[in-house]
């Protein structure tokens, strides 16, 4: 009798009925409720916005810059393989850096030298700088929604140069 309680008592420490979504404070799933997300990535959509301010309300909305090494690089509307391409990158290319992947393979960056009518029609020609708005603080972390193009690039082809 004494050793089926203790057994019972060992097991019941050993279940913990919360998910591990419910243990992810940082995820931009948590807190949503069960129904709302998909089992998969195949079962996801295949963007994500990148999200500013991550580094807090004191300093600027996208903590570096980056640039384009060794050759171009697809401007990707998810940190995924295959997400939609947005736009290629040059060699050079400069980029605000915002945020990364949780596996540190994705870079989520905003591109202060192309407007959305620039990337979507793969003009060359070089319009007035825009203020993409990631350069002073923002209040709290959100996704970017300014005026310049963004999205995500692979991490090993862009190197830091600020920040």
């Amino acid at each position: 009798m004494r050793i089926t309680l203790c057994l019972l008592l060992i097991l019941a420490g050993c279940s913990d009925s919360r998910d591990v979504m419910d243990e992810l404070p940082n995820s931009s799933i948590a807190g949503a409720p069960r129904e709302n997300m998909s089992e998969s990535r195949m079962e996801a959509p295949l963007a994500r916005p990148v999200t500013i301010g991550e580094d807090g309300p004191r300093m600027d909305a996208c903590g570096a810059m980056g640039m384009v090494i060794r050759g171009s690089l697809p401007l990707r509307a998810a940190p995924f393989d295959d997400a939609r391409t947005l736009a290629t990158l040059g060699e050079g290319e400069r980029m605000h850096v915002c945020t990364r992947s949780l596996d540190q393979r994705w870079l989520g960056v905003v591109l202060p030298s192309r407007a959305p009518a620039q990337a979507a029609a793969g003009n060359a020609v070089e319009a007035a700088p825009v203020d993409c708005g990631v350069t002073d603080p923002v209040d709290r972390k959100q996704p970017y929604d300014g005026p310049c193009v963004s999205g995500w690039v692979s991490s090993a082809r862009v190197r830091l140069i600020a920040g």
